[in-house]
């Protein structure tokens, strides 16, 4: 699929502020005082830039509120609903420990939860797609909960945490990778089951069904060279996992842990992209692209 930077910056921004959101609520003893408000400042940036970001690559940005109405059916309304459920709760957390001095964990537990939860409905938006093999497994959903937990605790300062995750993150990130190379092929999605005539024999292409580029190949039809995207994955695990644990496992400083967190956000943002690259629609069977 064509890799939209709004999306990319939504999901690698708001994973990470909502992870650190996540640790803020469960912190029995937060940070109060000027350290406390920048804590939480950072996490509501990341995750109200992150998802203000996603509405970048909506054809009408205006109507975005109607999808909260269909939380029945839609991953994206429920995110929606998850999201400002999670940042309101917070924002009282925050509010009356900071200027009031009056911590209530239960508020903190709750607000946590929503986060996570923001986080795995964000993930089952992909999760759930069966047009898309490489996304269509349980694995999307531990991938985005690992990485935004790893991210939040290294932001939070937890060394010790985020070093354990970051390693789940990275085993999982290589599951997924492995699994994915093969999921379209073992789909069993072909031309013939694509334009169902599949049953009559076998079924070529002799012509493209559109005479130029449409909305359907520039969105659902994005190919990378195989070469390409194995260097990225490369690139994007050594600054996502690798780096991150090399910095932390060095005599502390304050420098290391920035160049940790630094390092991370890139390599998830690099991660995201390939995300949406290597993802194959089914919809390409029609042009003859998969």
């Amino acid at each position: 699929m064509h890799p939209a930077p709004s999306v990319i910056i939504f999901t690698t921004f708001s994973g990470i502020g909502f992870g650190l959101l996540f640790w803020l609520g469960l912190d029995p003893s937060p940070p109060t005082g000027t350290i406390g408000f920048t804590f939480f400042f950072i996490a509501f940036a990341l995750a109200v830039g992150g998802l203000i970001s996603s509405t970048f690559h909506l054809g009408r940005p205006e109507r975005a509120w109607r999808a909260l109405t269909q939380w029945r059916t839609s991953w994206l309304s429920r995110e929606g609903i998850c999201a400002i459920a999670a940042l309101m709760i917070m924002g009282l957390h925050a509010i009356v420990y900071i200027f009031l001095g009056i911590q209530i964990a239960l508020l903190g537990w709750i607000g946590a939860l929503l986060s996570l939860a923001t986080v795995y409905t964000t993930s089952m938006i992909y999760a759930q797609l069966a047009t898309i093999p490489r996304w269509n497994t349980t694995l999307t959903s531990v991938l985005f909960l690992c990485l935004s937990v790893a991210g939040g605790a290294l932001l939070s300062g937890r060394v010790k945490v985020a070093l354990a995750f970051l390693c789940v993150a990275g085993a999982t990130q290589i599951i997924w990778w492995k699994r994915g190379d093969n999921a379209f092929k073992n789909s069993g999605s072909n031309l013939g089951t694509a334009t169902a005539l599949g049953s009559i024999g076998t079924v070529r292409s002799v012509a493209h069904p559109h005479t130029a580029p449409n909305y359907l190949m520039r969105e659902f039809i994005f190919l990378v060279g195989r070469k390409h995207a194995q260097k990225l994955r490369i690139i994007s695990f050594a600054l996502m996992i690798i780096l991150p644990i090399v910095l932390l496992v060095t005599p502390f400083s304050h420098i290391s842990v920035v160049l940790a967190i630094l390092s991370h956000l890139v390599g998830v943002a690099v991660s995201r992209w390939l995300f949406f690259a290597e993802a194959e629609h089914t919809v390409g069977l029609y042009y003859g692209m998969r």
